[in-house]
Parts: structure tokens; sequence; C-alpha cells
């Protein structure tokens, strides 16, 4: 099986970015979303992100965009300028096949060089494999919001997941 490349993602990229996340809209609940932006907010979303210095990746196999992660400041606030919230979506013909868990362990090299020392995941609807793959990079349980969203006739909850980037995780 050909090599697996985690690379900086780039404005031809959007195509490849919007399919995927528009799979996870229609038939998933990690986004509460019910259309995704188009290819050009998505191309206007890696030149953002890219621009302020912070990490937007895709996991590149033969040419084909298989998943994609990002960072980007928590909230607006300074006060969390050193704390992101990342986003990882992985292609459905990839799920299962360790894609995610390389694109996220690399996430999170990349967040620390953009100088991010806390990460948190937001992950829409408790989606267990979600959760099972930030649990197995070392996140930890933060929190639940439950009820917050309804998709697909159901209410859902949202789980919040932190990595702490800087190895210490002490209180201030």
């Amino acid at each position: 099986m050909p090599e697996l490349h985690i690379r900086p993602a780039r404005r031809d990229d959007a195509r490849a970015v919007s399919a995927i996340y528009d799979y996870h809209v229609a038939h998933g609940t990690a986004s509460f979303d019910s259309e995704g932006p188009s290819e050009a907010g998505w191309a206007g979303k890696i030149t953002d992100v890219l621009a302020h210095g912070w990490p937007f990746l895709v996991a590149d196999r033969d040419g084909e965009v298989l998943g994609y992660a990002y960072a980007t400041q928590f909230r607006p606030r300074a006060a969390y300028a050193r704390t992101c919230e990342n986003s990882i979506y992985v292609a459905d013909t990839a799920r299962g096949t360790g894609v995610g868990t390389v694109l996220l362990g690399h996430l999170l090299d990349a967040a620390r060089e953009s100088g991010f020392e806390q990460m948190i995941a937001v992950i829409g609807g408790g989606e267990p494999a979600s959760v099972a793959l930030h649990g197995k990079l070392g996140f930890v349980h933060a929190g639940r919001m439950r009820n917050v969203g309804f998709k697909f006739g159901r209410k859902l909850d949202t789980v919040y997941m932190q990595y702490d980037l800087t190895g210490g995780d002490t209180p201030a």
C-alpha cells in the first residue's frame, strides 16, 4: 500500500476537504451543520488558518486526500491565544484505517509548534469513534453539554476533551 503523507493543506485541496466534510454533515452527528461550506468557503478557510500561522493538514495517499485536520484559536479573546480547538474529519472510505490517528498525532505536534499550549476537542453528538480517537492519543474528558444539538430527529450532546500540549497539565 502506498505511503500516507501528512502535509499542509493548499487551496486546491478545498474540493476534497469539502467532499469529506459534506459526507459527515449528511450522514453523521460530529457536525451540527445542515450543509457544509462551499468549495470557495473551504479555500478561504484554508488560507485564513494558514495565514494565522495555525496548522491545517491533510492526509494524502497517492494524490488522494483521505482526511484533514486543523487547529484554530479556541475563542477570539486574547486570553485564549494559547488554547486551540481542533477539527478532524476522515473520508468515509478511509475510516478505521489509522488515517485519523496519524493525522491527529501530526496536528498535536503542529499546534504545539504554532505556540498553542492546550487543545480542546468539541465532539458533536459525542461521536464514539471521535471520542475513542482522541482518548487513544491522550485527550482527557473535560465535560459534556447535554441535549444542546438536534439532528436527524434526536437530541445530541457535545463532549469536550482536552490535551495539554506542554506536557505539564499543572494548575495556574
